[in-house]
């Protein structure tokens, strides 16, 4: 653990007010968890960003830590399975083929587990892939309204989340795609919030959310969802970011840390030369 404290320790926390945004470090954090769900989000292959995972959730030893990479069956498939266990711990949830970055990086967080319950939170694509024709009210459910999503965004915002999704995917989407990519994005959200929501319910709390940072976002992801859905509980979240976090970052904490290596994710959308 003196590993990820160190590294840990390393990246730049900004925190405070957006007006009076302070810095610091890790140890600048709460001993204890400060609030009834917290998120922690990530960029899914920063190393950097799970060894804060882990050392927070060794920190604030939760009671229950919802995945968002995990479905429930995964997720049970796990029990009993020793959790510093790195092999045995990739085979019980099958993480090989499932298209998260390789499970060497998120180790350190099962492995910093403890005891807690393990939550899935994860939606199969197929039933993501039916936002996109039904909307994300009618996939979700019988409780859409208690989670905002049979509630139309304003025009402005969901043209601000189509602009988004086309800036995520390095311009190459189709325009016809952007309403139904921000459905499935909203269905995404709500089913993290709700698989929250049960943890909670089910172990009295405080409740750990590992995830990417944008479903961390207060504005429109899980923290979003979880005010409308349970606005008596208290949530607090955490961004982890590269570069510039910009005047005001949607978390109540985010960290800036150095990008990781990787090749230029557009690639894959550039057109061959003829």
């Amino acid at each position: 653990m003196t590993k990820i404290f160190t590294l840990f320790s390393a990246v730049v926390l900004m925190f405070g007010s957006m007006a009076h945004a302070q810095q610091g470090v890790g140890a600048d954090l709460p001993a204890t968890a400060p609030a009834d769900v917290v998120i922690i989000g990530e960029i899914h292959d920063n190393p950097a960003h799970h060894l804060t995972q882990a050392d927070l959730v060794a920190r604030w030893k939760p009671a229950a830590v919802v995945f968002e990479m995990l479905t429930p069956a995964q997720a049970n498939a796990a029990a009993g399975v020793d959790r510093g266990d790195q092999h045995a711990m990739a085979r019980a949830l099958q993480w090989e083929g499932s298209g998260w970055p390789d499970y060497d990086l998120y180790h350190p967080i099962f492995a910093a587990l403890g005891s807690a319950p393990i939550y899935g939170a994860a939606l199969d694509r197929a039933t993501v892939r039916r936002a996109f024709d039904e909307g994300a009210a009618a996939v979700f459910g019988a409780e859409a309204n208690r989670f905002g999503l049979t509630r139309p965004l304003p025009a402005g915002e969901q043209a601000a989340r189509e602009a988004d999704q086309m800036a995520a995917h390095c311009g190459a989407l189709p325009s016809e795609m952007l309403p139904g990519m921000v459905a499935a994005q909203r269905l995404r959200d709500a089913a993290f919030a709700r698989t929250a929501l049960a943890a909670l319910r089910e172990t009295g709390g405080p409740v750990v959310v590992i995830t990417g940072s944008g479903h961390a976002d207060k504005n429109r992801g899980i923290p979003a969802a979880l005010a409308i859905a349970a606005p008596d509980i208290s949530v607090f979240s955490i961004g982890q970011i590269e570069g510039d976090p910009g005047e005001a970052p949607p978390f109540d904490r985010w960290i800036v840390t150095a990008p990781t290596p990787r090749d230029d994710p557009c690639a894959a959308f550039a057109k061959p030369a003829r």
